[in-house]
């Protein structure tokens, strides 16, 4: 299995909980891949999709994607491309559409403010898993849900979480890390 993670708008490989969950599952034998996308300079899909084309060939069957924020809405872009499936994706703070941020928005417009294939996003993955918090200043719970609604699973609440990100005190993300070994 590999894994490759995907930051959000004004993120970075080297935050949040990335390092951490890089390591915890190189130390079970996952190849993992924490690609730096540019932003917020540059930030657009197609820029970030020529970033991506350099990990295209870690994509298989056993590949399992992680995104963070904007990452998920990246990912559903990546899934809606390949041509054969992925084991998993897991999103973390993902949403589709606008959040009703003026910034937000507009630097997100090229990835999220568009329709999505669902089906061929959902022929593409084997399992998806959506976390959100309850107090998640940035993606409202709706945002998540309505996420988790088209991809046809359960969005999972995780309390107090804020934003996933360290702001919020989430250098680790236990739970995650188990839902992914989960797989192994």
């Amino acid at each position: 299995m590999n894994a490759i993670i995907i930051h959000g708008s004004f993120g970075s490989p080297e935050e949040n909980w990335f390092p951490w969950l890089k390591a915890e599952l190189e130390k079970v034998g996952v190849e993992v891949f924490v690609p730096a996308f540019p932003t917020p300079e540059g930030q657009n899909l197609e820029n970030w999709l020529n970033v991506f084309e350099e990990f295209e060939g870690q994509v298989n069957e056993e590949t399992v994607f992680v995104g963070h924020s904007l990452g998920p809405v990246f990912v559903l872009n990546v899934l809606e491309k390949l041509d054969s499936p992925v084991k998993a994706a897991f999103f973390v703070a993902g949403f589709v559409g606008n959040l009703g941020n003026a910034e937000f928005d507009e630097i997100n417009a090229t990835f999220a403010d568009r329709m999505f294939d669902w089906e061929k996003i959902k022929e593409n993955c084997g399992k998806f898993f959506v976390f959100y918090s309850d107090n998640d200043p940035y993606v409202s719970g709706e945002k998540a849900k309505e996420l988790a609604r088209n991809l046809g699973v359960e969005a999972e609440l995780v309390q107090g979480a804020g934003h996933f990100n360290e702001n919020s005190g989430y250098t680790k993300f236990e739970l995650l890390l188990e839902r992914i070994k989960s797989l192994l």
